[in-house]
């Protein structure tokens, strides 16, 4: 009996070792310069057309910056999210968390132009990490060199959406546990949070603090009261189609200004007010609170290069869709 659970934990193990390895070389596989002899154009078509998309309407950038983020976190950044549904599977992006998203259209019409140019050649991964990149600079945020060379997922599940995707309803021990399990750190979850700084909520998303947060008709005791009277005037219970801002007065904008709204008890989401609930991530909410963001453009790159090397598929993995929404 001792002998075969020895055999079990060893082969455990030994396919974590195998599992680690294989993520590790994989990302390893993503380089600088990746399309520099086979598409030496494809960074600059996405760029143009991103900013052709987001001088227009600066409020996708926060979209997109979602979307790359929901795609890293399931089946790593694989474009799996940007999948369809068929007959005999749904896909990640009808599953709830991901009904919100926009910018799907973006994406469809820059993968076209870069096929134009390049058929086949680059794939709808690399394209959203770029797009991502590229928007968030485009309204006074980092930029950052992304490293390229991502395969397109053949695979998008629906319910692995629920299992990996950190909600707003998260408190620190689970989220601590989902960056962890995607090789991030504490510092990372408290630097990617800061995206926050840009985009809006529906009511949904935050209504219980408002309300109902335990099932009392209460409210949050983690939230500032005065900014619930303010939400209430917003959201009534039962509101699915109001949006608010998650930074007021500079949700366009990627600035350091989440991290004080942090600090004073009034980010939107639990998830939020859980970065006051650990010593490392209190920490650095109050660091860039009190230095108005000193470090946090440098940081938020950095943590966006590592994220974006979550579960990549490389070499012969995958494939390169000629669409982003189907297989091939």
């Amino acid at each position: 009996m001792a002998t075969a659970q020895n055999i079990l934990s060893f082969l455990f193990l030994h396919l974590f070792f195998v599992l680690l390895v294989s993520n590790i070389g994989n990302a390893k596989g993503l380089r600088l310069g990746y399309y520099h002899k086979t598409c030496p154009s494809a960074e600059s078509i996405i760029k143009k057309a991103t900013y052709q998309v987001i001088s227009r309407a600066p409020t996708l950038a926060a979209p997109l910056l979602r979307m790359h983020f929901h795609d890293c976190f399931v089946r790593g950044c694989d474009g799996s999210v940007l999948l369809n549904s068929t007959k005999t599977n749904l896909a990640e992006r009808d599953a709830i968390p991901n009904l919100s998203l926009r910018g799907f259209n973006v994406i469809d019409a820059i993968k076209a132009k870069v096929e134009e140019a390049c058929p086949g050649v680059v794939s709808c991964a690399d394209i959203l990490a770029v797009a991502a990149r590229d928007s968030v600079s485009m309204i006074h945020g980092p930029y950052w060199e992304v490293p390229l060379g991502r395969r397109d997922g053949r695979v998008s599940i629906l319910n692995q959406v629920f299992a990996e995707l950190p909600a707003p309803f998260a408190n620190i021990t689970q989220l601590k546990q989902m960056f962890a399990a995607k090789g991030l750190n504490m510092k990372d979850l408290a630097v990617l949070s800061g995206g926050h700084t840009i985009g809006t909520s529906h009511c949904l998303g935050f209504v219980n603090r408002l309300y109902n947060f335990t099932g009392r008709g209460d409210t949050d005791p983690s939230l500032d009261p005065n900014y619930i009277v303010k939400l209430r005037q917003k959201c009534k219970p039962g509101d699915t189609t109001t949006l608010v801002e998650m930074d007021p007065g500079s949700f366009k904008t990627f600035d350091e200004a989440y991290f004080t709204l942090v600090a004073k008890r009034r980010g939107l989401f639990q998830s939020d007010a859980a970065l006051l609930d650990d010593p490392e991530t209190k920490a650095y909410v109050i660091l860039q609170s009190s230095t108005k963001g000193s470090t946090f453009a440098k940081d938020f790159a950095e943590s966006m290069v590592k994220m974006g090397r979550i579960g990549v598929l490389t070499g012969n993995q995958g494939e390169i869709r000629k669409h982003c929404a189907f297989v091939n």
